[in-house]
């Protein structure tokens, strides 16, 4: 591994906003100059001052306070869609890759009927089945995103479970859920590592979209979604309300993109430092 794709530009530009949305998730409260709820019916959809930074939106809810209260929705949706993808996908994939046989094939031919839809219509028909919550949005989202996962993990296995060091494992007498734990799962950790780097933003704009649609978070939630939704309405007297979660949207999938980029290049064994 090398530091080289972390020191670049884009690099740190990915990791400053991945820190900046981790500090907001963290400590937002801190940060935000009123409570998400807080009504201000006599300055309901006023422009940015200095009272209100980033302006009002209805019922003049101050929009910064809800842009960095969205980010924490977020970025909690996005780590535990990732985590649970993850899961998932690594333990069909990893015992699909090593066992093979007919489970291999049946697992296969169901990734490839998800893969066959795309996932976020997917995740809006199990959203407006079970309704729009925060729970449901996770569980739409790992549904549809633990494919990846599988079919990554189990190409890596493929490969992996030819080599020397599984041999010898395996002529050694261990077994196999010790050979697919210490010896192959580790080996492909670094592949692993990217994709779930690249599904955080991907898993924020799909919580933005389904929030956006009314199927996301529970009305009354702060979500950068929501107040993308909202502002629709006033795009000529008062854009900003959609104007700035917009710009949050876009700028963290695009500093996370960057550091999917950069976490890629430090974990090619052919680049040089």
């Amino acid at each position: 591994m090398n530091a080289r794709g972390l020191r670049s530009a884009r690099g740190r530009f990915g990791l400053g906003v991945a820190l900046a949305l981790l500090l907001l998730a963290a400590a937002g409260p801190l940060f935000a100059p009123s409570r998400p709820s807080a009504v201000d019916l006599a300055a309901e959809l006023q422009p940015p001052s200095a009272r209100h930074l980033l302006g009002t939106g209805e019922n003049g809810l101050d929009v910064l306070t809800h842009v960095i209260y969205g980010a924490r929705v977020s970025l909690w949706v996005s780590i535990l869609v990732v985590i649970l993808s993850a899961t998932v996908g690594v333990f069909l994939g990893g015992i699909a890759g090593y066992g093979g046989g007919i489970f291999d094939e049946t697992l296969m031919r169901v990734v490839d009927i998800l893969l066959a839809f795309p996932g976020i219509l997917l995740a809006i028909f199990i959203t407006a089945v079970l309704g729009p919550s925060l729970r449901n949005v996770v569980f739409a989202l790992a549904i549809t995103g633990w494919t990846g996962y599988a079919r990554l993990v189990r190409s890596q296995i493929l490969s992996l479970r030819e080599r020397d060091y599984v041999r010898a494992a395996q002529a050694l007498g261990a077994s196999h859920s010790r050979i697919l734990a210490r010896h192959l799962l580790p080996n492909a950790a670094g592949p692993l590592i990217v994709q779930a780097t690249f599904g955080i933003p991907a898993a924020i704009l799909a919580e933005a979209s389904l929030s956006f649609l009314g199927l996301g978070v529970p009305p009354g939630t702060p979500s950068w979604g929501s107040l993308v939704d909202q502002g629709t309405q006033y795009l000529l007297i008062a854009p900003h309300v959609a104007l700035f979660p917009g710009l949050a949207i876009a700028v963290t999938v695009l500093g996370f993109n960057f550091l999917g980029d950069a976490v890629r290049d430090a974990m090619d064994p052919k680049a040089v430092d």
